[in-house]
């Protein structure tokens, strides 16, 4: 039988700290053709290969003294791409695992977040249903 808990379907970016993200980007635009934009970052896009719609990993450097990855103390930070936070989020909880009492809704999606074994951060990004793409 499957397994039909729910399952993450993408990655939605790679976060990390950087102690100049602005000069750090700039060396990743220019070396390797990463398409840095205003906002500091890059959007790399793909598609489903469940569903074939279109979607895109976020890049993005963040300034050393963030906060952003609370409480976990690594540099990095990783978003995953889910359809149903809620229902993961659950299943998370079911199974013993860290989930915060921490998330966020607004016009780039919904997010929720849990801590992996090791204590890393992971974000959990449920786009909105008019706009799979990327948050910015």
């Amino acid at each position: 039988m499957a397994d039909e808990r729910p399952r993450v379907h993408g990655l939605g970016g790679v976060f990390f700290k950087a102690r100049d993200p602005g000069q750090l980007a700039g060396w990743y635009a220019e070396h390797l053709g990463l398409p840095v934009e205003s906002w500091g970052g890059a959007q790399l896009p793909w598609r489903r290969s469940d569903t074939g719609a279109e979607a895109a990993t976020v890049w993005s450097p963040f300034p050393a003294d963030s906060d952003y990855f609370a409480p976990s103390d690594k540099a990095y930070m990783l978003n995953f791409r889910v359809d149903d936070l809620d229902a993961m989020l659950a299943s998370l909880r079911a199974a013993g695992c860290q989930v915060l009492d921490r998330h966020a809704d607004g016009a780039e999606g919904r997010f929720g977040y849990v801590l992996d074994p090791e204590g890393g951060l992971v974000e959990l990004w449920q786009p909105p249903a008019a706009d799979p793409g990327p948050a910015a």
